[in-house]
Protein backbone atom coordinates (compact mmCIF):
# COMPACT_ATOMS: atom_id res chain seq x y z
CA UNK A 1 0.00 0.00 0.00
CA UNK A 2 3.15 2.21 0.70
CA UNK A 3 4.49 2.15 -2.65
CA UNK A 4 0.96 2.90 -4.19
CA UNK A 5 0.73 5.89 -1.86
CA UNK A 6 4.07 7.49 -2.72
CA UNK A 7 3.19 7.15 -6.20
CA UNK A 8 -0.34 8.81 -5.85
CA UNK A 9 1.71 11.40 -4.05
CA UNK A 10 4.23 12.11 -6.34
CA UNK A 11 1.24 12.58 -9.63
CA UNK A 12 -0.84 15.13 -10.58
CA UNK A 13 -3.99 15.89 -11.77
CA UNK A 14 -5.89 16.74 -14.75
CA UNK A 15 -3.99 19.50 -16.45
CA UNK A 16 -0.97 19.22 -14.59
CA UNK A 17 -3.11 20.62 -11.14
CA UNK A 18 -1.93 19.55 -7.82
CA UNK A 19 -4.19 16.81 -6.07
CA UNK A 20 -6.86 18.74 -3.41
CA UNK A 21 -5.72 18.66 0.33
CA UNK A 22 -8.43 16.35 1.04
CA UNK A 23 -7.18 13.75 -1.10
CA UNK A 24 -3.69 14.11 -0.39
CA UNK A 25 -4.72 13.92 3.29
CA UNK A 26 -6.63 10.85 2.82
CA UNK A 27 -3.36 9.00 0.63
CA UNK A 28 -1.29 10.38 3.47
CA UNK A 29 -3.11 8.33 6.03
CA UNK A 30 -3.01 5.46 3.54
CA UNK A 31 0.82 5.99 3.49
CA UNK A 32 1.09 6.01 7.05
CA UNK A 33 -0.93 2.46 7.70
CA UNK A 34 -4.15 4.13 9.03
CA UNK A 35 -7.72 3.50 7.37
CA UNK A 36 -9.91 6.55 7.41
CA UNK A 37 -12.73 5.40 9.44
CA UNK A 38 -9.64 5.20 11.80
CA UNK A 39 -7.98 8.40 11.86
CA UNK A 40 -10.64 10.90 10.21
CA UNK A 41 -11.74 13.48 12.52
CA UNK A 42 -15.42 14.98 12.11
CA UNK A 43 -15.87 18.57 10.98
CA UNK A 44 -17.92 19.15 14.17
CA UNK A 45 -15.15 17.90 16.21
CA UNK A 46 -11.87 19.24 17.68
CA UNK A 47 -9.15 16.96 17.71
CA UNK A 48 -5.41 17.44 19.31
CA UNK A 49 -3.20 14.00 19.63
CA UNK A 50 -5.00 11.73 21.29
CA UNK A 51 -7.94 14.12 22.74
CA UNK A 52 -11.59 14.86 21.10
CA UNK A 53 -13.72 17.39 21.89
CA UNK A 54 -17.28 17.64 20.26
CA UNK A 55 -18.48 19.57 23.34
CA UNK A 56 -20.90 22.73 22.56
CA UNK A 57 -22.04 21.19 19.05
CA UNK A 58 -26.15 20.87 19.93
CA UNK A 59 -25.39 17.30 19.08
CA UNK A 60 -28.94 15.10 19.66
CA UNK A 61 -27.05 12.25 18.50
CA UNK A 62 -23.78 10.27 19.37
CA UNK A 63 -21.19 10.38 16.40
CA UNK A 64 -20.85 7.05 14.52
CA UNK A 65 -17.86 8.07 12.72
CA UNK A 66 -15.38 8.94 16.15
CA UNK A 67 -11.66 8.01 15.51
CA UNK A 68 -11.06 5.12 17.81
CA UNK A 69 -7.81 6.26 19.21
CA UNK A 70 -8.57 9.05 21.19
CA UNK A 71 -7.96 8.75 25.27
CA UNK A 72 -10.32 11.42 26.12
CA UNK A 73 -13.42 12.26 24.30
CA UNK A 74 -15.69 15.17 25.87
CA UNK A 75 -18.83 15.43 24.52
CA UNK A 76 -20.51 17.57 27.09
CA UNK A 77 -22.99 20.26 26.62
CA UNK A 78 -24.93 18.63 23.70
CA UNK A 79 -28.76 17.40 23.33
CA UNK A 80 -27.67 13.83 23.66
CA UNK A 81 -31.03 11.93 25.46
CA UNK A 82 -30.19 8.64 24.81
CA UNK A 83 -26.96 6.16 25.19
CA UNK A 84 -27.62 3.01 23.35
CA UNK A 85 -25.71 0.19 22.72
CA UNK A 86 -24.45 0.75 20.03
CA UNK A 87 -23.50 4.12 20.37
CA UNK A 88 -20.06 4.08 18.60
CA UNK A 89 -19.05 1.38 15.75
CA UNK A 90 -15.60 -0.11 17.10
CA UNK A 91 -14.58 -0.59 20.91
CA UNK A 92 -12.62 2.34 22.09
CA UNK A 93 -9.52 0.23 23.24
CA UNK A 94 -7.45 3.24 24.66
CA UNK A 95 -10.42 5.49 26.42
CA UNK A 96 -9.91 6.11 29.46
CA UNK A 97 -11.85 9.93 30.05
CA UNK A 98 -15.08 9.86 28.48
CA UNK A 99 -17.14 13.32 29.38
CA UNK A 100 -21.01 13.23 28.74
CA UNK A 101 -21.96 16.00 31.33
CA UNK A 102 -24.55 18.66 30.53
CA UNK A 103 -27.05 16.51 28.21
CA UNK A 104 -30.25 15.24 28.48
CA UNK A 105 -29.33 11.50 29.06
CA UNK A 106 -32.54 10.12 31.12
CA UNK A 107 -31.45 6.60 30.14
CA UNK A 108 -28.44 4.09 30.37
CA UNK A 109 -29.01 0.59 28.18
CA UNK A 110 -27.09 -2.70 29.72
CA UNK A 111 -23.97 -3.23 27.96
CA UNK A 112 -23.78 0.54 27.02
CA UNK A 113 -19.99 1.08 27.86
CA UNK A 114 -19.15 -2.64 27.04
CA UNK A 115 -17.13 -0.45 24.00
CA UNK A 116 -14.90 1.27 26.61
CA UNK A 117 -13.29 -1.31 28.66
CA UNK A 118 -10.07 0.59 29.43
CA UNK A 119 -12.28 3.80 31.32
CA UNK A 120 -11.07 5.15 34.77
CA UNK A 121 -13.16 8.67 34.87
CA UNK A 122 -16.89 8.23 33.52
CA UNK A 123 -18.69 12.11 33.68
CA UNK A 124 -21.95 11.72 33.45
CA UNK A 125 -23.25 14.58 35.89
CA UNK A 126 -26.02 17.11 35.30
CA UNK A 127 -28.07 14.95 32.84
CA UNK A 128 -31.81 13.51 33.42
CA UNK A 129 -30.61 9.87 35.13
CA UNK A 130 -33.74 8.47 37.43
CA UNK A 131 -33.39 5.19 37.81
CA UNK A 132 -29.90 3.28 37.89
CA UNK A 133 -30.81 -0.22 36.48
CA UNK A 134 -28.93 -3.21 37.00
CA UNK A 135 -25.53 -3.79 34.88
CA UNK A 136 -25.95 -0.76 33.60
CA UNK A 137 -22.01 -0.29 33.87
CA UNK A 138 -21.10 -3.87 33.27
CA UNK A 139 -17.54 -4.19 31.71
CA UNK A 140 -16.00 -0.76 33.34
CA UNK A 141 -13.73 -2.46 35.65
CA UNK A 142 -11.07 -0.34 35.58
CA UNK A 143 -13.53 2.24 36.46
CA UNK A 144 -12.27 4.75 39.55
CA UNK A 145 -14.01 7.65 39.21
CA UNK A 146 -17.64 8.08 38.66
CA UNK A 147 -19.95 11.31 38.28
CA UNK A 148 -23.13 11.36 38.59
CA UNK A 149 -24.31 14.79 40.67
CA UNK A 150 -26.94 16.92 39.42
CA UNK A 151 -29.28 13.99 37.99
CA UNK A 152 -32.57 12.94 39.12
CA UNK A 153 -31.78 9.67 40.69
CA UNK A 154 -34.39 8.34 42.95
CA UNK A 155 -33.63 4.67 42.58
CA UNK A 156 -30.37 2.58 42.76
CA UNK A 157 -31.59 -0.81 42.03
CA UNK A 158 -29.76 -3.83 43.19
CA UNK A 159 -26.42 -4.30 41.05
CA UNK A 160 -26.69 -1.27 39.46
CA UNK A 161 -22.47 -1.23 40.75
CA UNK A 162 -21.61 -4.39 39.64
CA UNK A 163 -18.57 -4.87 38.15
CA UNK A 164 -16.92 -1.80 39.42
CA UNK A 165 -13.91 -3.35 41.70
CA UNK A 166 -12.16 -0.63 41.07
CA UNK A 167 -14.02 1.89 42.05
CA UNK A 168 -12.71 4.76 44.63
CA UNK A 169 -14.86 7.92 44.03
CA UNK A 170 -18.52 7.99 43.53
CA UNK A 171 -20.33 11.65 43.16
CA UNK A 172 -24.23 10.78 43.74
CA UNK A 173 -24.93 14.83 45.28
CA UNK A 174 -27.69 17.04 44.20
CA UNK A 175 -30.03 14.02 43.24
CA UNK A 176 -33.44 12.69 44.95
CA UNK A 177 -32.72 9.51 47.00
CA UNK A 178 -34.37 8.82 50.17
CA UNK A 179 -32.41 6.21 50.89
CA UNK A 180 -28.69 5.45 51.85
CA UNK A 181 -27.09 3.04 48.80
CA UNK A 182 -26.26 0.33 51.54
CA UNK A 183 -25.77 -2.43 48.58
CA UNK A 184 -23.36 -0.36 47.12
CA UNK A 185 -20.57 -1.73 50.01
CA UNK A 186 -22.05 -5.43 50.52
CA UNK A 187 -23.28 -6.53 47.15
CA UNK A 188 -21.10 -9.12 44.96
CA UNK A 189 -19.44 -7.60 42.31
CA UNK A 190 -19.52 -4.28 43.58
CA UNK A 191 -17.28 -1.75 44.72
CA UNK A 192 -13.75 -3.38 47.10
CA UNK A 193 -12.46 -0.42 47.89
CA UNK A 194 -14.42 2.56 48.01
CA UNK A 195 -13.08 5.89 49.64
CA UNK A 196 -14.99 8.85 48.80
CA UNK A 197 -19.17 8.56 48.47
CA UNK A 198 -20.55 12.30 48.21
CA UNK A 199 -24.25 12.00 49.00
CA UNK A 200 -24.80 15.45 49.98
CA UNK A 201 -28.09 17.33 48.61
CA UNK A 202 -30.13 14.11 48.40
CA UNK A 203 -33.49 13.50 50.13
CA UNK A 204 -31.98 11.59 52.91
CA UNK A 205 -33.96 11.40 56.68
CA UNK A 206 -32.31 8.75 58.09
CA UNK A 207 -29.18 6.78 57.86
CA UNK A 208 -27.71 3.87 58.88
CA UNK A 209 -25.80 4.59 62.05
CA UNK A 210 -23.84 1.57 62.42
CA UNK A 211 -22.91 0.83 59.11
CA UNK A 212 -21.79 4.20 58.97
CA UNK A 213 -19.58 3.73 61.78
CA UNK A 214 -17.96 0.89 60.12
CA UNK A 215 -17.76 2.39 57.03
CA UNK A 216 -16.09 5.72 57.91
CA UNK A 217 -12.97 3.81 58.72
CA UNK A 218 -11.86 3.70 55.26
CA UNK A 219 -13.40 6.37 53.69
CA UNK A 220 -15.77 9.38 54.45
CA UNK A 221 -19.27 10.03 53.29
CA UNK A 222 -20.46 13.47 52.89
CA UNK A 223 -24.11 13.95 53.98
CA UNK A 224 -24.62 17.32 54.89
CA UNK A 225 -27.66 19.22 53.32
CA UNK A 226 -29.88 16.42 53.99
CA UNK A 227 -33.14 16.41 55.72
CA UNK A 228 -31.60 14.23 58.70
CA UNK A 229 -34.11 13.94 61.28
CA UNK A 230 -32.42 14.28 65.05
CA UNK A 231 -32.53 10.86 67.39
CA UNK A 232 -30.27 9.70 69.85
CA UNK A 233 -28.52 7.54 67.33
CA UNK A 234 -27.55 10.23 64.83
CA UNK A 235 -26.63 12.58 67.69
CA UNK A 236 -24.26 10.17 69.03
CA UNK A 237 -22.81 9.61 65.68
CA UNK A 238 -21.74 13.67 65.00
CA UNK A 239 -20.72 13.45 68.14
CA UNK A 240 -18.24 10.86 67.74
CA UNK A 241 -17.50 12.32 64.11
CA UNK A 242 -16.71 15.18 66.10
CA UNK A 243 -14.43 14.37 68.40
CA UNK A 244 -12.50 12.34 65.65
CA UNK A 245 -12.25 15.89 63.64
CA UNK A 246 -14.00 13.76 60.85
CA UNK A 247 -13.41 15.54 57.64
CA UNK A 248 -16.79 15.68 55.94
CA UNK A 249 -18.39 16.88 58.97
CA UNK A 250 -15.57 19.36 60.27
CA UNK A 251 -15.62 20.72 56.40
CA UNK A 252 -19.39 21.04 56.47
CA UNK A 253 -20.59 21.04 59.65
CA UNK A 254 -23.20 23.76 59.30
CA UNK A 255 -24.57 21.71 56.87
CA UNK A 256 -25.89 19.17 59.60
CA UNK A 257 -29.04 20.68 60.27
CA UNK A 258 -31.29 17.96 62.58
CA UNK A 259 -35.29 17.98 62.18
CA UNK A 260 -36.13 17.49 65.69
CA UNK A 261 -39.50 15.93 64.41
CA UNK A 262 -39.36 13.53 67.65
CA UNK A 263 -38.50 15.89 70.54
CA UNK A 264 -35.55 13.05 70.94
CA UNK A 265 -32.43 15.69 71.13
CA UNK A 266 -32.14 16.98 74.82
CA UNK A 267 -33.14 13.52 76.46
CA UNK A 268 -30.49 11.57 74.92
CA UNK A 269 -27.73 13.01 77.05
CA UNK A 270 -29.84 13.22 80.27
CA UNK A 271 -27.42 10.76 81.91
CA UNK A 272 -23.80 12.02 82.47
CA UNK A 273 -21.19 11.18 85.22
CA UNK A 274 -19.22 14.28 85.20
CA UNK A 275 -18.21 16.66 83.20
CA UNK A 276 -14.17 15.88 83.81
CA UNK A 277 -12.43 14.89 81.12
CA UNK A 278 -12.21 11.77 79.63
CA UNK A 279 -9.59 9.75 79.98
CA UNK A 280 -8.53 6.18 78.33
CA UNK A 281 -8.71 3.21 80.90
CA UNK A 282 -7.46 -0.60 80.71
CA UNK A 283 -9.71 -3.34 81.66
CA UNK A 284 -7.82 -6.49 81.98
CA UNK A 285 -9.18 -10.34 82.26
CA UNK A 286 -8.40 -13.74 81.90
CA UNK A 287 -9.04 -15.92 78.85
CA UNK A 288 -12.84 -16.66 79.10
CA UNK A 289 -14.13 -14.94 81.91
CA UNK A 290 -16.55 -12.63 81.16
CA UNK A 291 -15.66 -8.95 81.48
CA UNK A 292 -17.75 -5.24 81.86
CA UNK A 293 -16.36 -2.36 80.22
CA UNK A 294 -18.51 0.95 81.03
CA UNK A 295 -19.16 3.49 78.26
CA UNK A 296 -16.71 6.48 79.30
CA UNK A 297 -19.02 9.63 80.45
CA UNK A 298 -22.14 7.56 81.06
CA UNK A 299 -23.87 7.02 84.27
CA UNK A 300 -24.68 3.23 84.93
CA UNK A 301 -28.22 3.49 85.24
CA UNK A 302 -30.07 2.69 82.05
CA UNK A 303 -32.24 5.01 79.56
CA UNK A 304 -35.08 3.91 77.38
CA UNK A 305 -34.46 6.02 74.17
CA UNK A 306 -30.64 6.09 75.03
CA UNK A 307 -28.82 4.08 72.07
CA UNK A 308 -25.38 3.07 72.20
CA UNK A 309 -22.66 1.54 69.96
CA UNK A 310 -19.59 0.44 70.59
CA UNK A 311 -16.95 -0.06 67.69
CA UNK A 312 -14.68 -3.18 68.64
CA UNK A 313 -11.39 -4.08 66.79
CA UNK A 314 -13.70 -6.05 64.31
CA UNK A 315 -16.98 -5.36 64.55
CA UNK A 316 -19.57 -2.77 65.73
CA UNK A 317 -22.30 -3.54 68.25
CA UNK A 318 -25.19 -1.61 69.83
CA UNK A 319 -27.84 -1.47 72.48
CA UNK A 320 -30.42 -2.00 70.03
CA UNK A 321 -30.11 -5.58 69.33
CA UNK A 322 -29.78 -7.23 72.78
CA UNK A 323 -29.21 -11.15 72.34
CA UNK A 324 -27.91 -12.66 75.22
CA UNK A 325 -26.04 -15.60 73.43
CA UNK A 326 -23.99 -13.06 71.72
CA UNK A 327 -20.19 -13.28 72.67
CA UNK A 328 -20.26 -9.31 72.56
CA UNK A 329 -23.57 -7.00 74.37
CA UNK A 330 -24.48 -4.30 74.81
CA UNK A 331 -27.06 -3.22 77.68
CA UNK A 332 -29.25 -0.23 77.66
CA UNK A 333 -27.03 1.80 80.44
CA UNK A 334 -24.02 1.56 77.48
CA UNK A 335 -22.27 -1.22 79.38
CA UNK A 336 -20.62 -3.36 76.96
CA UNK A 337 -20.15 -7.02 78.09
CA UNK A 338 -17.44 -9.53 77.04
CA UNK A 339 -18.64 -13.46 77.58
CA UNK A 340 -16.11 -15.85 77.38
CA UNK A 341 -13.24 -13.48 76.43
CA UNK A 342 -10.54 -14.45 74.07
CA UNK A 343 -7.02 -13.51 73.11
CA UNK A 344 -8.11 -11.65 70.18
CA UNK A 345 -11.08 -9.23 71.59
CA UNK A 346 -7.78 -7.33 72.81
CA UNK A 347 -7.53 -4.10 71.54
CA UNK A 348 -8.78 -0.43 71.73
CA UNK A 349 -12.54 0.02 71.99
CA UNK A 350 -14.61 3.05 71.52
CA UNK A 351 -18.34 3.79 72.70
CA UNK A 352 -20.45 6.14 70.18
CA UNK A 353 -23.25 7.69 72.38
CA UNK A 354 -25.26 11.13 72.89
CA UNK A 355 -23.42 13.13 75.72
CA UNK A 356 -24.12 16.57 74.85
CA UNK A 357 -21.00 18.29 74.85
CA UNK A 358 -18.14 18.70 72.87
CA UNK A 359 -14.64 17.00 73.58
CA UNK A 360 -11.24 19.14 73.88
CA UNK A 361 -9.15 17.19 71.51
CA UNK A 362 -6.90 15.53 75.35
CA UNK A 363 -10.55 13.99 76.11
CA UNK A 364 -10.25 10.21 75.07
CA UNK A 365 -13.70 8.22 74.12
CA UNK A 366 -11.81 4.78 74.13
CA UNK A 367 -10.85 2.06 76.24
CA UNK A 368 -8.41 -0.59 76.60
CA UNK A 369 -8.84 -4.50 76.74
CA UNK A 370 -6.38 -6.48 77.64
CA UNK A 371 -7.11 -10.49 77.89
CA UNK A 372 -4.50 -12.42 79.29
CA UNK A 373 -1.17 -10.95 80.80
CA UNK A 374 0.10 -7.69 79.46
CA UNK A 375 2.64 -9.65 77.59
CA UNK A 376 0.60 -11.95 76.06
CA UNK A 377 -1.90 -9.24 74.78
CA UNK A 378 1.12 -7.14 73.65
CA UNK A 379 1.58 -10.42 70.95
CA UNK A 380 -2.24 -10.10 69.62
CA UNK A 381 -4.91 -7.10 70.45
CA UNK A 382 -2.77 -4.16 71.13
CA UNK A 383 0.56 -4.58 69.95
CA UNK A 384 -1.42 -5.52 66.58
CA UNK A 385 -3.15 -2.30 66.58
CA UNK A 386 -0.07 -0.32 67.03
CA UNK A 387 2.54 -3.02 65.45
CA UNK A 388 3.23 0.14 62.74
CA UNK A 389 4.19 2.27 65.40
CA UNK A 390 6.22 -0.59 67.44
CA UNK A 391 8.40 -1.65 63.92
CA UNK A 392 8.74 2.03 62.94
CA UNK A 393 10.34 2.72 66.76
CA UNK A 394 12.53 -0.35 66.21
CA UNK A 395 13.60 0.33 62.74
CA UNK A 396 14.53 4.10 63.60
CA UNK A 397 16.67 2.55 66.70
CA UNK A 398 18.38 0.09 65.01
CA UNK A 399 19.44 2.64 62.11
CA UNK A 400 20.46 5.10 64.25
CA UNK A 401 22.95 2.63 66.11
CA UNK A 402 24.40 1.51 62.70
CA UNK A 403 24.49 5.39 61.70
CA UNK A 404 26.59 6.06 64.88
CA UNK A 405 28.51 3.33 64.41
CA UNK A 406 29.93 3.88 61.01
CA UNK A 407 30.05 7.65 61.93
CA UNK A 408 32.78 6.40 64.84
CA UNK A 409 34.85 4.16 62.62
CA UNK A 410 34.83 6.67 60.11
CA UNK A 411 35.85 9.28 62.69
CA UNK A 412 38.39 7.23 63.88
CA UNK A 413 40.13 5.41 60.94
CA UNK A 414 39.27 8.06 57.90
CA UNK A 415 41.11 11.44 59.96
CA UNK A 416 42.65 13.35 57.40
CA UNK A 417 45.60 14.22 59.67
CA UNK A 418 47.73 11.46 60.72
CA UNK A 419 50.51 11.21 63.25
CA UNK A 420 53.60 11.86 62.07
CA UNK A 421 57.64 11.02 63.51
CA UNK A 422 58.71 13.82 62.28
CA UNK A 423 58.84 16.65 65.60
CA UNK A 424 58.80 19.55 62.67
CA UNK A 425 55.66 18.30 61.18
CA UNK A 426 52.49 20.05 62.68
CA UNK A 427 50.11 18.20 60.12
CA UNK A 428 46.73 20.53 60.42
CA UNK A 429 48.02 22.91 62.95
CA UNK A 430 46.71 21.04 65.45
CA UNK A 431 42.82 21.98 65.17
CA UNK A 432 41.83 18.40 64.27
CA UNK A 433 41.64 15.41 66.23
CA UNK A 434 45.19 13.61 66.04
CA UNK A 435 45.04 9.70 66.15
CA UNK A 436 48.08 8.24 67.71
CA UNK A 437 49.57 5.15 69.28
CA UNK A 438 51.42 5.26 72.70
CA UNK A 439 53.38 8.23 72.91
CA UNK A 440 56.51 5.57 73.99
CA UNK A 441 56.09 4.40 70.38
CA UNK A 442 55.97 7.30 68.53
CA UNK A 443 59.04 8.88 70.73
CA UNK A 444 60.76 5.11 69.19
CA UNK A 445 59.41 5.27 65.92
CA UNK A 446 57.11 2.57 66.35
CA UNK A 447 53.73 2.36 65.39
CA UNK A 448 50.97 -0.54 65.77
CA UNK A 449 47.24 -0.90 64.50
CA UNK A 450 45.72 -1.02 67.77
CA UNK A 451 46.33 1.02 71.19
CA UNK A 452 44.96 4.22 69.07
CA UNK A 453 43.98 7.25 71.25
CA UNK A 454 42.24 10.45 70.71
CA UNK A 455 43.59 13.79 72.05
CA UNK A 456 41.65 17.17 71.39
CA UNK A 457 44.06 19.41 71.44
CA UNK A 458 44.40 23.06 71.41
CA UNK A 459 44.97 25.54 67.98
CA UNK A 460 48.39 26.01 67.24
CA UNK A 461 49.88 28.57 65.25
CA UNK A 462 51.09 27.96 61.94
CA UNK A 463 54.34 27.14 60.75
CA UNK A 464 56.92 30.16 60.22
CA UNK A 465 57.13 28.93 56.69
CA UNK A 466 53.67 29.61 55.64
CA UNK A 467 53.13 32.79 57.80
CA UNK A 468 53.38 34.50 60.73
CA UNK A 469 52.69 33.50 64.21
CA UNK A 470 49.07 33.67 65.22
CA UNK A 471 47.80 33.88 69.14
CA UNK A 472 46.10 30.75 69.31
CA UNK A 473 42.51 31.14 70.13
CA UNK A 474 42.77 29.32 73.58
CA UNK A 475 45.83 28.78 75.40
CA UNK A 476 45.31 25.21 77.03
CA UNK A 477 48.96 24.72 77.79
CA UNK A 478 48.70 24.11 81.92
CA UNK A 479 45.97 21.77 81.20
CA UNK A 480 47.81 17.85 81.62
CA UNK A 481 46.56 15.32 79.40
CA UNK A 482 45.70 12.58 82.42
CA UNK A 483 42.64 11.06 82.00
CA UNK A 484 42.57 11.93 78.14
CA UNK A 485 46.15 9.37 77.37
CA UNK A 486 46.08 6.11 78.65
CA UNK A 487 48.38 3.55 77.30
CA UNK A 488 47.00 0.38 79.29
CA UNK A 489 49.23 0.03 82.86
CA UNK A 490 49.60 3.94 83.43
CA UNK A 491 48.95 7.65 82.18
CA UNK A 492 50.80 10.15 80.94
CA UNK A 493 50.67 12.97 83.10
CA UNK A 494 53.02 15.92 81.85
CA UNK A 495 52.21 19.05 79.93
CA UNK A 496 52.46 18.78 76.42
CA UNK A 497 55.14 21.94 75.72
CA UNK A 498 56.66 19.98 72.97
CA UNK A 499 55.54 19.71 69.41
CA UNK A 500 56.75 16.67 69.28
CA UNK A 501 54.34 15.22 71.60
CA UNK A 502 51.62 17.08 69.61
CA UNK A 503 52.65 16.08 66.28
Amino acid sequence: MRPIASQLLGKTGVGGSRLNPATAALLLFLYLGFSPSVATCPPYCLCASDIISCSGRNLSALPSDLPSYATRLDLSHNTITVLPVDWISQPFERLATLVLSRNSIGRLEVNTFAVTPHLIHLDLSSNQLTVLNSSIFTGLKNLKELLLFGNQIIQINPGAFSDLYSLQRLYLSGNRLTAFPLGLYWEPGGPRNLTFLDLSYNKLSKVPIQSLLSLTRQGGIYLQENPLVCDCALLALLEYWMWKQYRPLVDFRHGYPCRDDSGLGSECSQELVSDMPLEVQTFQVEPGKLLKVPCPGLASSAQERQEVFWLTPKTVVNSSTYDPSDHLIVFPNGTLEIRGALIEDSGTYRCVAARGRQYDPSESLEVNVVVGNLSTASASGLAHSSSTEHFNTAFTTLASCVVSIILVLLYLYLTPCRCRDNRGSRGCGGRAIILCSDPREVESGQRRSNGKRVAFLEPQAEDSDIGGLKTPAINLGHVTTEGILKNGSRTVGQTFTDAAHMA
